[in-house]
């Protein structure tokens, strides 16, 4: 059953109000051209058996969904237990909204409450948000923070080692900023961030060091030693992780001295499909605590002294004066947040350390058999997790070549990084067994 709100007699009062004619006025500024594309040719309506016929002949041709896929570079394939979907199919939480209400909003709250207690316990942080849009937009948050923390530090260094697009949208998210510098550091001959370029080149006008962690070639900085350096210099350290399962076997980012952690939550339960969606993962110090975009869900008691929660902080331009907001569009994935939730309390802090290492241990076996017959060589020499960088003669080609076996041979680097235009970035988690690893060897030209 269709349900129009409005009758001819609300329509025609609206555009009287407006003064235009006809509904069509209100698009006259839209190219005519532009708008005769946007008609939409719908047929007839369709049996249900029909309908599905149709889109599974639809599906049938994204080539994607055939493909052995071992690409990774931020968006990692997982296994994602059955309950994960069931909880989120749940209308108490898929049709819920912003919990403006806390009375009738105490499930959604709680739910955010535990989703921020498991971020910061994963990130060893002493205060989580309610989370942002992915791993790209929290990055850029994190860096406009450290602005707002240290105002008179223009300067923002961001490893080139970084996941490229998250510095991207850090230059997007800043490009209307005429205050705020960006610096690159280059990265060394065994893929970690050039410490003595940060030796040199981090001073009193530094306002944070922006590394990835694991960085985008899936080595692993060295968190403590960068933290010392930017600590030394009065400047903040913000670390991105666009794989949150290395966080299972790795020293968490604030034990490491990191100031601020962020990172893409998408590996913890969240289902690739096709690019989206995410769930950006934020954590600080309770030091900065003011200073954090986002909204903050906290545990009170009522006058009875009955637990309940409530938006403990809320600093959107929504809530707070605009030029007190410490964001503008930080709303938070709540059905993602949900998601990774459910995900990590079914795994367990034992499952998950276990997991950390299966993918570690698979990526490693994986790289052992590529290089093994000598067609293909590790990029770089520093320890890495469960992605790594591969070089060989006709890299690009070689990658052409393995998707005519339906083998997605990771990512060619070229587009980032012409300095690696022989280069492969290759993901294997836990989803890739032998025979796949097999398969993308001989995808690649490496067989026995």
């Amino acid at each position: 059953m269709r349900f129009l709100p409005h009758t001819d007699a609300d329509i025609r009062a609206m555009l009287d109000t407006v003064g235009v004619a006809e509904i069509g006025d209100l698009f006259a500024a839209v190219p005519p051209e532009l708008r005769a594309r946007a008609k939409l040719q719908i047929g007839p309506g369709l049996p249900e058996l029909d309908v599905r016929a149709r889109l599974e002949a639809l599906a049938a041709r994204n080539y994607g969904a055939q493909q052995l896929c071992f690409a990774g570079a931020g968006a990692y394939p997982h296994f994602v237990p059955a309950i994960v979907d069931q909880v989120l199919q749940r209308a108490e939480f898929y049709s819920a909204y912003t919990p403006y209400q806390p009375e009738v909003s105490q499930g959604t709250l709680q739910a955010i409450f535990e989703f921020q207690s498991l971020v910061a316990m994963l990130l060893d942080m002493d205060v989580a948000n309610a989370s942002m849009y992915d791993g790209a937009s929290a990055t850029a948050e994190a860096v406009l923070m450290a602005r707002r923390i240290s105002p008179k530090r223009p300067r923002i260094v961001l490893s080139r080692a970084l996941h490229p697009q998250y510095r991207q949208v850090v230059r997007t998210y800043t490009s209307g900023t005429s205050d705020v510098q960006l610096v690159e550091a280059p990265f060394s001959a065994d893929g970690l961030t050039d410490y003595e370029w940060l030796a040199r080149n981090v001073d009193e006008g530094t306002a944070a060091v922006v590394v990835g962690y694991p960085n985008f070639f899936g080595v692993i900085e060295d968190l403590a030693g960068v933290a010392t350096l930017a600590r030394e210099r009065g400047a903040l350290l913000i670390t991105a992780t666009t794989e949150p399962t290395a966080l299972g076997i790795l020293k968490p980012p604030g034990a490491s001295g990191a100031d601020i952690a962020v990172a893409e939550g998408q590996s913890l339960g969240i289902p690739l499909s096709y690019g989206g969606p995410g769930v950006g993962l934020f954590a600080t110090r309770a030091a900065y605590l003011r200073n954090m975009p986002g909204r903050l869900v906290g545990e009170a008691a009522d006058g009875a002294g009955r637990r309940g929660y409530v938006l403990t902080l809320a600093t959107r331009e929504q809530h707070i004066r605009r030029e007190k907001a410490t964001s503008n569009i930080c709303t938070n994935q709540g059905l993602m947040t949900l998601a990774v939730t459910v995900y990590l309390s079914a795994v367990g802090k034992v499952g998950f350390r276990g997991l950390a290492a299966a993918n570690a241990a698979t990526a490693h076996r994986a790289a052992a058999r590529l290089t093994g017959t000598g067609k293909w060589q590790l990029q770089f020499g520093a320890p890495f997790f469960n992605e790594f960088v591969l070089s060989g003669a006709d890299a690009e080609a070689q990658w052409e070549a393995a998707r005519t076996h339906d083998v997605l041979a990771g990512v060619p680097l070229r587009r980032w990084y012409p300095e690696l235009s022989d280069s492969l970035l290759l993901c294997v988690t836990e989803v890739h067994d032998s025979a796949a690893v097999e398969r993308l060897a001989e995808a690649l030209g490496a067989g026995a």
